[in-house]
Formats: structure tokens, C-alpha cells, sequence
């Protein structure tokens, strides 16, 4: 929805807000925030607002903190399921700006919202003039304890498509449905998934920028209103050994400067352009290169394991769900590809921003197009799979981190600042696994040996 000033400073009399959360999102992709009184709304609205980016991981180092919080003004939103007992609170979703010559503001080159912001650019200067992004998140729902501390214990035991009573997570679910349309979500879908205490809730598609900005939001409902009910939401990929993880496939669609879908081709035979296949064989040709993005933590390699339904191999296919991408039946305008192998840790504009950068690198004939792949690739052997061109993606963070350092075009689309940060927390990340000793290892060797 797009607002002007004195819209948002007419909405927030009308609605008696207290307060305004400035949001913005990190590196690592947690979501964050400056709460500031509603007394300070026209400093925000002129972009005053400032915080210390030394403070944040990945910012900025101790000597150059200040940072300025810009509003996205059509990001305005009253926080409908937030505790109005304090007043009510409303929020904008902020790119992060620092200090430039002559007292003006520049864009931070660490802003995630930034990031992908610059690759969208890069994007319209190619002749596209929109990228469509459409998510499916996953999520655990466990219960707390006495001492309201998440535990891993399921709130139910149902499966794929289950009802109420088997599907004991049913009311929450629907609160959170009904939370996410008070606040404009417009929903496709709702449902328990396959492994007990995992669900699934499908908004629809919208511009790139737009639909990460969604995904913060969701994320955010999701664990306020899972609260409520005296549940834990968590987006950890595979917080349960034995079971599916949780993913979050992207659609994705790109339209041409008359606002066409350039994926559709009534006349090839499975109505996908020669546009469509160059995008895929790019995607495909960067992807150990950018998994370090859209699987960023050391539990993400976890889930991607063959067995679980989690796609390993990278591949793509019209109908074979143990690709890495998928073409979903519908056409016309609907036509996408479904990047099946990001998980819901990953940061959404970091993660899409890499997704583009490799389609696009496709598009513009830097890849070798590849068949698409109709065996299930989970019953085949390594020798199989590779005797028909298939890899598997990184099979840990280690390799991932390995696989990005190589690959320049993914590089270039997350900027110097991004690059030297993830590489530099995801390496001590690393470290820091690598030396634990794990339950695993105390059961398998401590009598043995």
C-alpha cells in the first residue's frame, strides 16, 4: 500500500499510537529494531532517527557507529497483534543509511534490504521491470516448559494434510492465518506438513523486495502468536533428528518491460522460453556458489540430506520433486521456477538477491543449458547421477563457504562488505562446531574405546 507523510501522521492520531518500531534486518537475518515514542515520528519521517551500527553483527566497526534508519514509508503498519494495553504500536521497515560528504546520507553497502535492492537495479537495466517472488516457509511448533523455555516436544503428532484432533496445532494455526490478514496477507493456503509439529502457511507472491519484507513480518507473527498459545516457533531447517526440515521453496518470475512474463512460451513444448531454460542453467551453475547464502548455518546441511524429501542434487526437472528446481504445471503468467533447496534460516534479500544474480547470469549466456532430469535421483547411485551431469550440492558449511569464495558473479551481487562479514562469522561458526563434542560422539565412543 503506498502512503504519503501526512496519510501515516493522520492514521497514527486516528489510532492513537504510542509507539513506532524503526525495523530493519541484519546479516545474519535476524530482524531488528530502534522502538522510538510517537513524539519522535516527524524525526523518523525526515530520517533523523539514528542507532549504533557497531552494535549490530556485520555492521560496522567501533569507530564508525552512527547510523541513520530510513523509512519505507508504503511499509507503514499498525501491529494489530501486538499488546495494546501500553498503547497501540506501529512499525516501518527501514533500509540503514550512514554519514556521507556534505551532511548527506549514503546507502550502507551491509543493508541486506540494500543488497538486493542494487541487484533488482541491475536487473531493470537488463530491460526486466519486475522480479516475483513467491515463498513457502516452513515451521516447527514445539511446547515450553514450566518456565516457558522452548523444548523438543511436539505439540502434536499429525501429518501431511492432517485434521484436528490429530492436528492439535489447528487454533494456532488459524490465529496465526487470521493475524496475517488483519494486517493485509492475502493467504493461498494453510496446512499441517509432513513431520509432527511441522506446518506450512503460503502467502501470495509479490515484488522481490516486497515479498522479503513479508517474510521478516511472517516470521515475526509466527512466533508472537505461537507464544500465545504456549508454543515455541522455531525456523531452524531440522531441529529433529530422523524427520523432514523445514524449507522455504522460492518461486520466482521475471517480467519484461510490458510486463509479460518472459518464463512462458506458448509454443515450446512444455511452455517454458528459451529465456526460462538460460534462467535455470543459471541457477543451476551457481548454486554450490550461493547455498552458502540460502543455507546459511551449520544445522541447515542437516536437511539437505537424501531421504527427507530436502532436494541434494542439483538438477532441474517439470515434474520430479527430487530436483533442486522444479517448474510448478500452471503457464501464462503464472509460469515460475520453484528453487526448492533454500531453507527458512536464510536471510530473504540476501537469499533472493543471490537467486537473481545467477538466473540472470544465465539469461545472458554464461551457462550450459542442461535436460531436465525425470529418474528419482534419491534411489540412484552416486555413479548414476553423475553419469546423467548431477552434483550435489555442499554437504556441509564448510564446503559452502569454500564453494561462494570461488564463485565471483555471487560475490559481486552481495558487495565487498557482505562477502568479508558472512565469510569471516560463518567461518568461526564453522571452528566452533568443529571442536564440539557432540551426544552423538559420547554414546558412539566413550565405552568403546
Amino acid at each position: 500500500m503506498r502512503y504519503t507523510k501526512e496519510e501515516i501522521r493522520k492514521i497514527c492520531k486516528e489510532e492513537n499510537i504510542r509507539y513506532i518500531r524503526l525495523q530493519f534486518t541484519d546479516i545474519m537475518g535476524m530482524l531488528k529494531n530502534v522502538e522510538i515514542p510517537i513524539t519522535r515520528l516527524e524525526e523518523a519521517l525526515e530520517n533523523s532517527v539514528m542507532f549504533d551500527g557497531s552494535s549490530i553483527e556485520g555492521f560496522v566497526r567501533i569507530y564508525e557507529a552512527d547510523m541513520f534508519l530510513h523509512p519505507d514509508l508504503d511499509t507503514f503498519l499498525v501491529l494489530s497483534w501486538e499488546d495494546n494495553s501500553y498503547g497501540k504500536v506501529a512499525r516501518f521497515i527501514c533500509d540503514v543509511y550512514r554519514p556521507g560528504q556534505n551532511g548527506r546520507h549514503e546507502p550502507f553497502e551491509g543493508d541486506p534490504r540494500g543488497v538486493l535492492k542494487k541487484n533488482i537495479e541491475r536487473m531493470k537495466e537488463k530491460g526486466y521491470s519486475q522480479f516475483n517472488v513467491g515463498v513457502e516457509p516452513e515451521f516447527f511448533l514445539f511446547k515450553l516448559d514450566s518456565k516457558g523455555n522452548p523444548t523438543l516436544e511436539f505439540n502434536d503428532h499429525g501429518g501431511y494434510f492432517d485434521i484436528s484432533p490429530i492436528d492439535s496445532a489447528e487454533d494456532c494455526r488459524r490465529d496465526i492465518v487470521l493475524a496475517l490478514q488483519n494486517i493485509g496477507f492475502t493467504i493461498e493456503a494453510a496446512h499441517h506438513e509432513v513431520s509432527s509439529g511441522q506446518h506450512e502457511i503460503n502467502f501470495r507472491f509479490d515484488s522481490a523486495v516486497e515479498a522479503c519484507d513479508n517474510v521478516q513480518t511472517f516470521k515475526l507473527v509466527v512466533k508472537n502468536i505461537a507464544r500465545r498459545h504456549g508454543l515455541h516457533a522455531t525456523f531452524m531447517p531440522k531441529p529433529i533428528e530422523g524427520i523432514n526440515g523445514s524449507g522455504m521453496h522460492v518461486n520466482c518470475s521475471l517480467l519484461d518491460e510490458e510486463g509479460k512474463n518472459v518464463f512462458y512460451d506458448k509454443e515450446s513444448k512444455n511452455g517454458l522460453s528459451k529465456t526460462a531454460k538460460q534462467w535455470i542453467s543459471g541457477i543451476l551453475e551457481h548454486a554450490k556458489g550461493f547455498c552458502f547464502i540460502t543455507n546459511p548455518i551449520v544445522n541447515s546441511y542437516k536437511r539437505i540430506v537424501p531421504g527427507f524429501e530436502a532436494p541434494c542434487y542439483i538438477s532441474w526437472s517439470d515434474s520430479n520433486r527430487s530436483t533442486m528446481i522444479r517448474i510448478p504445471a500452471a503457464r501464462g503468467m503464472k509460469t515460475r521456477t520453484e528453487v526448492r533447496s533454500v531453507d527458512v534460516a536464510a536471510n530473504p534479500y540476501l537469499a533472493i538477491a543471490a537467486i537473481l544474480a545467477a538466473g540472470l547470469d544465465g539469461i545472458e549466456g554464461n551457462c550450459i543449458e542442461k535436460e531436465p532430469i525425470y529418474h528419482n535421483l534419491f534411489l540412484c547411485s552416486k555413479e548414476e547421477r553423475e553419469s546423467l551431469g548431477v552434483f550435489a550440492l555442499p554437504a556441509n558449511l564448510e564446503e559452502a563457504i569454500k564453494e561462494y569464495k570461488k564463485d565471483r558473479i555471487i560475490k559481486e551481487a552481495m558487495g565487498e562488505h557482505i562477502t568479508t562479514k558472512l565469510v569471516e562469522a560463518k567461518t568461526l561458526e564453522w571452528d566452533e562446531y568443529r571442536r564440539h563434542v557432540s551426544d552423538w560422539e559420547i554414546h558412539k565412543y566413550l565405552d568403546l574405546y
